[in-house]
């Protein structure tokens, strides 16, 4: 494992399609105070680009990635 923060919401996105991996962080992060860390799994390839861009658009932390032992990826996000 990294040393990434453990998340304080974990959605699972597991063969979701683009854009829904987005969508759903972006539900969680309206919904959650400032500092929450969100973990979004997910088997989506294009989520490695969408789910920081999205950070860097909405003034959200990106907080890194890491593979799952299913092979899936977690992306953690930090809300402010």
């Amino acid at each position: 494992m990294s040393d990434l923060p453990r998340a304080d919401v974990r959605l699972n996105e597991r063969g979701h399609r683009c854009p829904m991996p987005v969508v759903s962080v972006a539900r969680a992060a309206k919904a959650a105070p400032p500092g929450t860390v969100i973990a979004v799994t997910c088997t989506d390839p294009g989520a490695a680009s969408d789910i920081p861009a999205w950070c860097e658009m909405r003034g959200v932390d990106y907080l890194g990635s890491h593979t799952e032992a299913d092979g899936a990826i977690s992306y953690l996000v930090r809300t402010r």
